[in-house]
Parts: C-alpha cells; sequence; structure tokens
C-alpha cells in the first residue's frame, strides 16, 4: 500500500489536463457572450425544432429582462420547475444574466414537496409546466407567501411540431397539459408573453467568489433537502476544469442526455454544452427509450450522457439493433454518473454498442458543483471505477471511526477540498458545520478506495440512502411521511437490487401496523394510496411487507441490516 498524494493520480493524467485560472465574470455574462460568438450554431434541438445560438440569446435577454422590470432583483431566487426543454435553458441563462439565483426544482415532487422546497429558498418566481401549475402547485400556493410570479409554459411550445400533433399529444396524454388561470395575490403569466418583452437587460455587479449563481436542492440524513449554495466561482471553476479534461473544441460537440437539468448532473450537461458552443438534443422523457433511440440515429451525437439503467434500456431495447454503424462510430463517449455502473453490464454495453473504451465513469455531487473525479476521455478507463481527482481538485480518504487518512487498497470516507466545494446550506448552519470541516474539507458521505495509479471505486454509502434510476431516495423521509398514515405504528425503508434495471434499487417497505389493525387488501391499498399523494413518484415503495415486530437495537432503533440481510 502507498501513501495517497496529488502525484499518484496526476501521473494518469491525459497530457492536455492542465491547471486553470478562472474568468472573473459572472455566469450570464460568460454564458451570453459564448452564445454571441456562434450565433448561427444550433444550441439544442427539440424534437422537430432547432434553435440556434441567436435565437437563444435573444430569449435569454428577453426573460432577463423580465425579470428586472418586474422588480426580481439582484440575489432573488427564481425556481425552475421543469423537464428538459428548451425553456428551461432560457430561464435559467436568464436568471443569471439579471443577478438572480437559478434553483432547479424537480416537477414530479408532491405539492407539498414543491411547497417545501419553494418555501425554503423563498423563491420570489417560479417557472413550471401548465399542468404542474393547474394539478399539483395550485393546491399550496396561497401557503407559500414569498412567491410573486408564476411563470407557466407547455413543453410543445419549443417542439416545432404541428397544431394537429400537438393536439393528439396532448389528446393522447403524451404532452402533459394544464390550465393557466389568474390567482389572487400572484402574478400568473405564459412563459411566450415573458420572452415578447423588447429586451433591454441592465448589467448587473457580480461578486464571482461571494454571489450565489444557483441554490441546487440535495437531501440530506435527515432526508429533508437542503439547498446548496454554489457560487459564480464555484461553477466556473467546474466547467472550467471539466472542458480542459475533456479536451473540448468550442462549437464542435454534439450531445444527447436524459439527465434532467433541475438535477445537478443534468445541469452540468446543459451548461457545459453552452460553455463550449456545443449542441444538443434535449430529451424530455426520459421513459421513452425508443423515442431516445431515434434521437440518436437522427441527429448523430458524439457525446452521450446518461445514468447506468438507461444505457441498460438502450442496449436491451429492439430499437437498438436500428441504430446504424456510422451513428455508433460517431459517438466518441458515453459520460455515465449519478449512481453505479456494474463492470458486468459496461462490458455488455460495450459490445453491444461498439463502445469498447468509450464508456466513461464519472463521480460527484451537488457541493463539488458537482464533478470532482473522471476516468480520462483519452488514457485508461477503469471498468467499475469512477475514475480520477481533477485538476485544483484536494482529496483524501480517512477511516471512517478514526478520521485518520488510509492508504490505497484500503476503503475510506472520500473528502474533497478546492473551489469546486460549495460553501454550505442555505439557512442551515448545522448541516454545513456536520458536512464541511472548517479548513474546507467536504464530508461526501460515500467510501472508496484508491488504487495504486489513483483510480478510485465507490464501494459503499455512509448515509443510508437508496438510488432509483439515478435519483436518490432518502430512507428516513420516506419513513417520516408514512409513518403520518393512521394505521402505522413503525416503518423501516431499504433497497433491493433491482433485477429489471442493473445500479438502480427497488424502495421496500417493511410496516408494523397499529394495534387491532389488520393488514387487509384494503389497509395496503389505503397506505398506497396515501404513498402516491405524498411522496414522489420514484420515491414510492414498490414491495410492501408487514411484520408484527420490527428488529430493533438496544436503543430503539431499527435494525435494517437484519432486514437487509433477509
Amino acid at each position: 500500500m502507498t501513501k495517497i498524494t496529488p502525484e499518484l493520480w496526476m501521473k494518469s493524467w491525459d497530457s492536455h489536463v492542465k491547471t486553470e485560472s478562472y474568468p472573473k465574470e459572472s455566469l450570464g455574462v460568460l454564458f451570453t457572450r459564448e452564445m454571441a460568438k456562434f450565433p448561427q450554431n444550433i444550441a439544442c434541438w427539440m424534437m422537430e425544432r432547432e434553435i440556434t445560438y441567436g435565437e437563444l440569446l435573444e430569449n435569454v435577454k428577453r426573460f432577463a429582462t423580465f425579470l428586472q422590470e418586474n422588480a426580481v432583483e439582484k440575489g432573488d431566487v427564481v425556481a425552475i420547475s421543469l423537464a428538459n426543454c428548451p425553456q428551461y435553458i432560457i430561464a435559467h441563462v436568464g436568471t443569471l444574466l439579471a443577478g438572480c439565483v437559478a434553483s432547479g426544482l424537480n416537477p414530479l415532487l408532491s405539492a407539498k414537496e414543491i411547497a417545501y422546497q419553494l418555501n425554503d429558498s423563498k423563491a420570489k418566481v417560479v417557472v413550471t409546466l401548465d399542468a404542474v401549475y393547474e394539478k399539483v402547485l395550485s393546491k399550496k400556493l396561497d401557503e407559500i407567501p414569498a412567491l410573486e410570479i408564476v411563470i407557466a409554459t407547455n413543453i410543445s411550445e419549443y417542439m416545432g411540431l404541428s397544431k394537429i400533433k400537438v393536439f393528439l399529444g396532448k389528446k393522447l396524454g403524451k404532452i402533459p397539459n394544464g390550465k393557466i388561470f389568474d390567482w389572487p395575490g400572484k402574478k400568473v403569466i405564459k412563459f411566450s408573453n415573458v420572452v415578447s418583452v423588447n429586451p433591454n437587460v441592465k448589467p448587473v455587479t457580480i461578486d464571482v467568489d461571494q454571489d450565489l449563481a444557483c441554490l441546487q436542492y440535495t437531501g440530506g440524513t435527515t432526508g429533508f433537502p437542503k439547498g446548496t449554495e454554489l457560487t459564480h466561482t464555484n461553477l466556473i471553476a467546474d466547467y472550467t476544469i471539466f472542458a480542459n479534461w475533456m479536451n473540448l473544441e468550442p462549437g464542435t460537440t454534439l450531445t444527447l442526455s436524459a439527465f434532467p437539468m433541475f438535477h445537478a448532473a443534468g445541469l452540468t450537461v446543459m451548461s457545459e454544452s453552452i460553455w463550449v458552443a456545443g449542441s444538443q438534443v434535449l430529451i424530455a422523457n426520459p421513459r421513452d427509450i425508443g423515442q431516445v433511440i431515434q434521437e440518436m440515429i437522427d441527429h448523430k451525437p458524439t457525446i452521450v450522457a446518461n445514468v447506468p439503467t438507461l444505457y441498460g434500456m438502450i442496449m436491451n431495447h429492439p430499437k437498438a439493433k436500428e441504430i446504424p454503424n456510422e451513428v455508433l462510430d460517431n459517438i466518441r463517449l458515453y459520460i455515465s454518473g449519478a449512481a453505479p455502473f456494474p463492470a458486468e453490464m459496461i462490458r455488455e454495453f460495450e459490445t453491444k454498442m461498439k463502445a469498447t473504451n468509450k464508456v466513461m465513469e464519472l463521480y460527484g455531487m451537488t457541493e463539488t458543483s458537482p464533478v470532482c473525479v473522471s476516468n480520462p476521455i483519452l488514457g485508461k478507463k477503469k471498468v467499475g471505477k469512477v475514475g480520477l481527482p481533477l485538476p485544483d481538485t484536494e482529496l483524501k480518504l480517512i477511516n471512517i471511526e478514526t478520521g485518520e487518512a488510509v492508504e490505497t487498497g484500503e476503503p475510506g470516507e472520500i473528502l474533497v477540498r478546492g473551489p469546486i466545494v460549495t460553501r454550505g446550506y442555505y439557512n442551515k448552519p448545522e448541516a454545513t458545520a456536520e458536512t464541511i470541516e472548517p479548513d474546507g474539507w467536504l464530508h461526501t458521505g460515500d467510501v472508496g478506495v484508491m488504487d495504486e495509479e489513483g483510480y478510485i471505486q465507490i464501494v459503499d454509502r455512509v448515509k443510508d440512502m437508496l438510488i432509483v434510476s439515478g435519483y436518490k431516495v432518502y430512507s428516513v423521509h420516506v419513513e417520516d411521511v408514512l409513518t403520518k398514515h393512521p394505521d402505522i405504528e413503525m416503518v423501516a425503508i431499504i433497497g433491493m437490487d433491482d433485477p429489471d434495471r442493473p445500479g438502480s434499487e427497488i424502495v421496500q417497505a417493511y410496516i408494523k401496523l397499529k394495534k387491532d389493525v389488520e393488514a387487509t387488501e384494503t389497509v395496503k391499498e389505503s397506505i398506497q394510496q396515501f404513498a402516491a399523494e405524498n411522496l414522489s413518484k420514484y420515491e414510492k415503495p414498490r414491495v410492501y411487507e408487514f411484520r408484527e415486530e420490527l428488529p430493533l437495537t438496544t436503543v430503539g432503533k431499527v435494525l435494517k441490516r437484519a432486514l437487509k440481510d433477509k
């Protein structure tokens, strides 16, 4: 075994990798400047419509102008609750250009969860789908006092589809649809009206080291989402470092990704593409694997970025056999993140998709802006390992019990320090102190092992969480919600490997009912309905098991290990 030092992993970097200085201008200015350099280049495709950087830039300026003309000031939070679509890009970059703070918000959350995040962030504006506005958000609008403006849009607005296709899509339920109506005390406006204003953005002075660019929500040990504070410098550093790592030439890349933009991974894919004036294919519905494959065939991407489960679904889909060799040969990289990619699944993918040495696993978290470890783009990609620490990233592994540094080959919790590390959680000093040490070291909560060449393998998770299709599911949060059901006395949530989705888990609930309550089908259906109304789709248990007693430790905590061993 060897002592872990930067020299260990630096020797495995590609030769082009170097340490760079970072621009001292705001993200909004940097993004729009890059757009202005390539006005004729295609920024993105959405179904049957292509949008150039010139058109995108015009819409971004109009969105920023609307915010400024409606008293949305520097530092105010704009929550963006959309699927992947041009409206998300416009709202995100427009928010930054206006000097405001962008905050991704999962549109699949329940009304209660959406209200919690909007209240916690003190969001002044929310951009959302008309279906979410009518059917979810409107149930809680009166309970969100800081929210002043609701901007609603339909996913079809930038698809370029004919009126008849849009009509049929809404009629058949393939295009979510909802009504937009006024609300007392709130300004409710259509997205199309927002981007109809005359662009007149006023310059905003930004302290890139201190001012926030994003308030990105992530879970914690309590299961309640925490707003991760990411400054302009945090994100500029990560985008600069990773663009250098990827050896990307401006205006040459074409990325296809199903990572949701409200997620840290999806936000990075979208932002990195703009950072290098690349093009991107927007996937609004990652569950439609046939359409994902068709988009690959139609657009011939150079980079594909997804969670491992999606790669598995792509290679096993019947339509995968229709992908021409020229399309597969054109793909330089398959980037994988947000969940473990089993080694045997990678090898199967490489064989079926002509992807030998093209699968590039990486690792990061919202708190690291998010990428901090990656396999090299040109050099050796080690199957089952997430790669090497990136430039300007200090990293060490410590013994979970003693806190002492471990050596190569020994498991330890991964700690990270550097310009990409968040300064903390919004209005949560205790959570910040628990996660970030006074000298800047961030506890990731993940256990890894580093080999003699500096490559890291993730072997476990310190925090008791599950990974469901790339999303983090916090068992304590699910337990807290379910125990509010009147028939439940105690519940324990554990994860089981999903045989149909390697790298993903199934949420299983072990339930002890209250005295004199029997585990009838009626009771089970009542609990399932309660879960559907109060949890996100990916948080809901798929398996329920009723027990007369749950195994407990001596201090009264549920012994989950005993349940997992069973």
